[in-house]
């Protein structure tokens, strides 16, 4: 049986990086994918607002088994039943919502919700999330990312997301 949490942590010990392919195609996903995966990608966001996105996700489920990939921007309990009947052990929300939490306690995927506030990342960390999307990372400066940082878990894993630029990424690093 596949185990997605461990693979979480694998493929983020690996390279702490998910690439979100907000936008793909099905007849883009292989290949993009392949790309990916040869750069050293071990995880694969398709945000649920990307054109047949259960269509990417199972078709780079199925080509690319030992690469951990799944939706982005699920919104609801139903989005995470789809995304799992596609093949995707990855569920990544922009908020963190206890219909879609309670909808991956029951499933084998990782679950990265959406958070902004100290006390939305306990209560998405109460509810088992895996990881922790900072989301918009750009509302989170540096500053306020340590604050957060020194009352979690010392072992979440903390993913900023939006307004990260090369030239801004070292400060949040």
């Amino acid at each position: 049986m596949y185990k997605a949490k461990q693979a979480w942590q694998q493929r983020f010990a690996a390279l702490p990086l998910v690439a979100i392919l907000r936008g793909l195609t099905p007849d883009n996903a292989i290949a993009t994918a392949e790309v990916l995966i040869d750069a050293g990608f071990g995880i694969i966001e398709v945000p649920l607002n990307s054109p047949r996105p259960f269509e990417s996700i199972e078709a780079i489920s199925q080509q690319f088994p030992g690469v951990l990939v799944g939706a982005g921007t699920v919104l609801s309990a139903d989005d995470v039943r789809n995304t799992i009947a596609a093949g995707g052990k990855l569920i990544v929300a922009p908020n963190f919502a206890a219909d879609v939490a309670t909808a991956t306690h029951v499933q084998d995927v990782a679950y990265v919700p959406g958070v902004a506030t100290p006390s939305e990342a306990f209560n998405a960390l109460a509810l088992g999330a895996d990881a922790l999307k900072l989301f918009p990372a750009e509302l989170i400066t540096p500053a306020v990312l340590k604050a957060m940082r020194a009352v979690l878990p010392p072992d979440t894993t903390l993913l900023p997301v939006g307004g990260i630029t090369p030239d801004n990424l070292g400060d949040y690093r």
